[in-house]
């Protein structure tokens, strides 16, 4: 499943919030401060139909005359799917290159460390 970096961020929003109507997810849109977009509620409203028709999401209820709606799809189901592509645009399908970026890129407590620490022994177990 194909979506579009809008489309991915109302799922990102349905997975935190869920169920939730299309005017709570516009609400929230517009109140997140990382992602500063000033959207109408009728593109809100045209991206959740085109998410529903791609089988992300489905309708799940009524609030008032508003449709309710909730994922279909995992965040993991997504991650896994994009991945692929992801690292093929950014890292030229190095697993490698892409892996140390974001060791040496982010910062790293000694919690995160040891958490990928025991991803790694238990892949060397594999």
């Amino acid at each position: 499943m194909k979506l579009s970096d809008f489309e991915m961020d109302i799922m990102q929003f349905l997975w935190q919030e869920e169920p939730c109507t299309a005017s709570q997810l516009h609400k929230v849109l517009l109140s997140d401060k990382q992602k500063d977009k000033k959207v109408a509620y009728t593109t809100v409203k045209t991206i959740v139909d085109r998410l529903e028709q791609k089988g992300a999401i489905e309708r799940c209820g009524l609030e008032g005359r508003a449709i309710v709606y909730r994922t279909i799809v995992t965040q993991d189901t997504l991650s896994e799917q994009a991945m692929p592509s992801f690292m093929q645009r950014f890292f030229k399908g190095n697993s490698r290159s892409l892996i140390a970026h974001f060791i040496k890129e982010e910062k790293l407590n000694d919690e995160d460390i040891e958490y990928l620490q025991t991803l790694l022994k238990n892949k060397k177990l594999d």
